[in-house]
């Protein structure tokens, strides 16, 4: 089970949102407003059965390298809110950028269309291969 509180979108990474026993189930359950979390937790969030990968940084970021089942959706472009509003507002979501810039404003775009399910890496790629995490 998930611990939930308040005002996580501005902890850093050490606090984390997932269980912490050896041997937890990696089914993360649904936020109910957005979530920032670090490397470790996305990292688990992102092999969870059911969430789906959103990666908001350009088609040439993308190409360069993303996250492993992510989908491209740039937030820059003008039909970013047509494209997500297709997304179920009652999924699970893993959304990220470069550095943690663009997805505020993606993450955003998503509650105002009713999207809240959604954790968000705060480092963006550039935290996730520090950490170690592969791109493909």
């Amino acid at each position: 089970m998930l611990v939930f509180a308040l005002g996580l979108a501005g902890c850093s990474s050490e606090t984390s949102v997932l269980p912490a026993a050896e041997g937890a189930s990696s089914v993360v359950e649904r936020p109910s407003e957005p979530v920032r979390v670090g490397v470790s937790d996305f990292a688990v969030i992102v092999e969870s059965p059911g969430v789906t990968i959103l990666d908001v940084r350009t088609p040439e970021e993308f190409a360069q390298g993303h996250i492993a089942g992510a989908i491209n959706i740039p937030v820059e472009y003008p039909d970013y809110a047509q494209r997500v509003g297709e997304l179920d507002p009652n999924g699970t979501y893993a959304v990220y950028c470069r550095s943690g810039n663009r997805s505020q404003p993606a993450v955003a775009a998503l509650a105002q269309l009713g999207i809240n399910g959604v954790y968000e890496l705060e480092s963006g790629t550039i935290g996730w291969t520090a950490a170690g995490q592969p791109l493909v």
